[in-house]
C-alpha cells in the first residue's frame, strides 16, 4: 500500500525560505508542496481549490497579527490543520485558541520542522517539541472537571489572563488561580501552554457527563 502524502500549502515572502523549503519537501516521499503564496491575503484565492492538509505560515516582523487572517483561512479550507512558522515570541495557547495546531520557532532545526508538520498532519497539536496526538491522550481517563473548571479551561484555551477570566466570571483572580491549580493537578499538566494544548479533548461533549455535579458558588475561593 503506497504511503499516506501529506499535502503542504506554504504562505512566506521569502524567495530563498521557500526554494528551501521545496527541496526539504521534496526530498520527502510523505510530503507534497502543492502551492506557496506570499501573504495569507493572496493565498485565499487558491486555498479554497487546492485544499491541503497543511498551511504554514510564516509570521514575520511588520506582517499582519495571525488574528486578522486565521479565521479567514480556516473558511477557505476548513480541513486544512494551520502551522504557525514564527521568529517572534508568541503567546502559545492564544494562537492555539486561534486555530493554528502547530507552533514552531523558524530558527529551529529542519528535523524539527519536518517533526512538527507531520505530528500535527496526524491530528496532534504541536508546540515547541511537545505533542499531544489523540492517541496518546486516549491512553488516560479523562479528568473529572466541575462545570466552572471547564469554563476556565476554555478562557485558558483562548489565551485569557488570570485577571480577564476573573472579570468574565466574576470571580476574584486569586479564585482563578487557585481553580487552576485543581485544574493543573487533575489534568497532568505543569503550566498553562501544556493545558491549552490538552484543552480541546477535555472540553469534548462526550466527557459532560463526567463532570462532579457540585460546583463551587461563584465567589467562593476554594480550600
Amino acid at each position: 500500500m503506497a504511503e499516506r502524502v501529506i499535502t503542504v500549502f506554504v504562505c512566506e515572502s521569502q524567495p530563498i525560505v521557500v526554494e528551501g523549503l521545496r527541496r526539504v519537501l521534496e526530498s520527502l516521499p510523505d510530503f507534497q508542496l502543492i502551492g506557496t503564496a506570499p501573504t495569507p491575503a493572496e493565498a485565499l484565492i487558491v486555498l479554497p481549490e487546492l485544499a491541503p492538509d497543511l498551511i504554514l505560515v510564516c509570521d514575520e516582523p511588520g506582517s499582519p497579527p495571525p488574528a486578522h487572517y486565521t479565521a479567514e483561512l480556516r473558511r477557505a479550507t476548513p480541513g486544512s490543520h494551520l502551522v504557525l512558522w514564527t521568529t517572534s515570541p508568541v503567546e502559545a495557547e492564544i494562537h492555539l485558541g486561534l486555530g493554528f495546531s502547530g507552533i514552531l520557532d523558524k530558527r529551529r532545526e529542519v528535523t524539527a520542522l519536518v517533526e512538527c508538520l507531520r505530528a500535527v498532519a496526524q491530528g496532534a497539536d504541536w508546540v515547541g517539541g511537545q505533542d499531544q496526538t489523540p492517541e496518546a491522550a486516549g491512553r488516560r481517563n479523562p479528568p473529572r472537571l466541575t462545570p466552572r473548571e471547564r469554563e476556565i479551561v476554555q478562557l485558558v484555551a483562548e489565551g485569557r489572563k488570570n485577571r480577564e477570566i476573573a472579570e468574565a466570571l466574576s470571580i476574584s483572580s486569586g479564585t482563578v488561580k487557585v481553580h487552576l491549580m485543581h485544574i493543573f493537578e487533575k489534568a497532568g499538566v505543569v503550566d498553562r501552554l501544556q493545558l491549552a494544548l490538552l484543552a480541546r479533548r477535555l472540553l469534548k461533549p462526550e466527557h459532560a457527563g463526567e463532570l462532579v455535579a457540585d460546583l463551587e458558588p461563584s465567589g467562593a475561593v476554594s480550600r
